[in-house]
């Protein structure tokens, strides 16, 4: 089991509601990306199986949430689909997945009086799939318990958001973000474990997607063009040539997130006409990133458009 940190009062409030045997029936469960939300979810949802069950320690309810065969448990997200040879998650969880759960509400819980539904992320359902779920929020079957996770509640439909409870989870301080990838990577160590941390900006979830990918060398180099300006474009093509492969292909998505937001750690540290410098390679860097994304521009060339962005912030 994953232990929780931070949002200790969300957490409180959700307990206090358990404890008090007057649970609402749907919670929405709002913040940032990458700061536990779904992990509370799935741990409240475990607690609250649990606890109908009879079940104290807890361990026969988390062993069939995990085998999938927990017959009072369903947790919607996008489906990984075949998309040009590559694995990849759809682009929302459909309506066909909301009316998969019809059956279940027409039928009582099976091993206690209590069901429990995870939707994570909430904010990813088509507007048909919204519709249907309204319904079971306006009537929701006896004893079920909906925990949607929202990274943007407000773009959900007003009449969700007035059927929950909201349980509002922030981003974490840096001791809890260590604490929790020392316990998800303990191989990091070092400046990959501090480049991590900085990279996260109080988000563990978001981290831990770069654990791996080596970015500390991103960042290094990164710091070097823009101290030296890089006048013989030997460093951005270096660094174009290593992240334009294949292989290499979730270092240079990582590279595209890293590098505005490198020249944002910039912009604190500058005035005058170079804080203006600085503001406006960030926007031109986050309009490259965005279209290389949208458009799948050439990897190399974008590297090199981009650490030509960063190479501006030399002082000369």
């Amino acid at each position: 089991m994953t232990s929780l940190r931070g949002n200790a009062p969300a957490r409180a409030a959700f307990d206090a509601a358990m404890a008090s045997g007057a649970l609402h029936h749907a919670w929405l469960i709002t913040g940032p990306q990458g700061v536990g939300k779904g992990t509370f979810a799935r741990e409240a949802a475990a607690r609250l199986l649990a606890q109908s069950a009879g079940d104290t320690s807890g361990e026969r309810t988390r062993a069939l949430i995990a085998a999938g065969s927990h017959p009072d448990y369903r947790e919607l997200a996008r489906l990984a689909k075949e998309e040009r040879g590559e694995t990849r998650l759809a682009r929302s969880i459909t309506i066909a997945q909301v009316r998969a759960l019809q059956p279940l509400f027409a039928t009582t819980p099976s091993l206690g009086p209590r069901r429990v539904i995870v939707i994570d992320a909430i904010d990813d359902l088509e507007r048909e799939g919204a519709n249907a779920l309204l319904k079971s929020l306006e009537e929701p079957p006896p004893g079920t318990v909906f925990l949607l996770v929202s990274h943007a509640p407000g773009r959900l439909l007003p009449t969700i958001r007035s059927r929950c409870r909201a349980l509002r989870f922030g981003l974490l301080d840096e001791s809890d973000v260590r604490e929790v990838l020392r316990e998800r990577a303990p191989q990091l160590r070092g400046d990959e474990l501090d480049t991590l941390i900085r990279a996260g900006a109080g988000a563990p979830g978001r981290a831990l997607r770069y654990a791996g990918l080596e970015l500390a060398a991103i960042d290094k180099a990164l710091a070097a063009i823009a101290r030296d300006g890089d006048r013989s474009n030997a460093e951005r093509a270096r660094l174009a040539k290593a992240l334009s492969t294949k292989a290499a292909q979730p270092r240079y998505e990582a590279f595209l997130d890293r590098a505005p937001e490198f020249i944002a750690s910039q912009a604190p540290q500058r005035t005058g006409d170079e804080l203006r410098m600085a503001l406006d390679a960030y926007e031109e860097a986050q309009g490259i990133a965005g279209a290389a994304r949208r458009l799948s521009l050439d990897a190399g060339a974008t590297v090199f458009e981009l650490a030509g962005v960063v190479a501006r912030l030399a002082r000369m």
